[in-house]
């Protein structure tokens, strides 16, 4: 059966990111990183709102306590919704004119998790770093790459998946959610290239999540899909999507089993989003028998 895609009544989106679903005020937040913007959506009231932000925010996650542990382009931030204070925290040191955090997400453990990425691509400098609880940082080993996305983890909380969408690979590595320490790198999906040049092909691995089943959600950024990969790495299936540029997942909604994802129209060809007019929305879909799972905090 064909899925059915919709989009959401909110302002567009340069670059949407980060899509994130808090269960217990029913609300989806997510980021526009070039837009410099904090967004939220309360479904049942229809109150949309925007927090406009000194910079770029790669990622985000929600905090036990309130407000949100921001990964900005200049480092780690605590946000508070209501007064809109933004608090500066210590961080990883690296070029801030070329390098920015990207994607990110709390753990199953209570810490936050976020990489960075090199602007424009081509460097091998990304990495992956742990924020802890008490607010200090350290850089997980192994993780080098270009530009730092996918991040997941496993229902057991024993596996975190992260990609590099520059090298369309996305990797795993065993998790111990006492330490927050990951073993080596091993590889769970490779992208073939389009065949062809200039040819769509499967797209380029982006964000990610992980459903009640325990299957790895993708979002193909310039491959117009999301794909869930079942846990050998195998693929599931493949979901055509309204635009070529899909750029991360959540599930959501009373029962999680509503589809939320942002999109990209950033630096796209204008023949492209003349055709694809939605390109920048969040769009939205329910699939039979699919279901997420709750959003962990930042206890920190």
């Amino acid at each position: 059966m064909p899925v059915e895609w919709s989009t959401l009544p909110v302002t567009l989106d340069l670059l949407g990111e980060c899509p994130t679903w808090d269960v217990e005020t029913k609300t989806l937040y997510w980021t526009d990183i070039p837009g410099m913007a904090l967004k939220a959506w309360h479904p049942s009231s229809g109150a949309h709102r925007v927090w406009a932000m000194p910079e770029e925010v790669g990622s985000f996650a929600l905090r036990r306590q309130g407000g949100a542990i921001l990964a900005m382009r200049s480092g780690y931030a605590l946000y508070d919704f209501a007064t809109r204070t933004l608090e500066r925290l210590p961080s990883p040191d690296y070029d801030r004119a070329f390098m920015r955090f990207n994607d990110g997400r709390a753990g199953p453990d209570g810490r936050f998790y976020a990489g960075t990425m090199y602007e424009p691509r081509g460097r091998t400098e990304g990495r992956l770093y742990r924020l802890d609880t008490d607010l200090t940082w350290s850089e997980l080993q192994d993780t080098a790459c270009i530009v730092s996305n996918g991040l997941a983890f496993s229902r057991d909380g024993k596996t975190m998946f992260h990609s590099d969408s520059s090298l369309s690979r996305i990797d795993t590595h065993t998790f111990d959610a006492v330490t927050g320490t990951i073993g080596p790198r091993r590889t769970f999906a490779t992208i073939p290239k389009p065949a062809l040049a200039g040819g769509i092909g499967l797209g380029h691995p982006d964000g990610a999540t992980i459903d009640a089943d325990g299957y790895y959600w993708s979002a193909m950024y310039n491959g117009k899909r999301i794909v869930r990969y079942a846990p050998d790495g195998s693929i599931e299936r493949e979901i055509p999507f309204p635009c070529r540029c899909p750029t991360m997942l959540c599930f959501g909604g009373e029962h999680l089993d509503t589809i939320f994802v942002t999109s990209s129209r950033e630096r796209r060809p204008a023949e492209e989003l003349a055709e694809q007019t939605d390109a920048g929305r969040i769009f939205t879909t329910r699939i039979p028998g699919i279901r997420g799972v709750p959003e962990p905090r930042f206890n920190g």
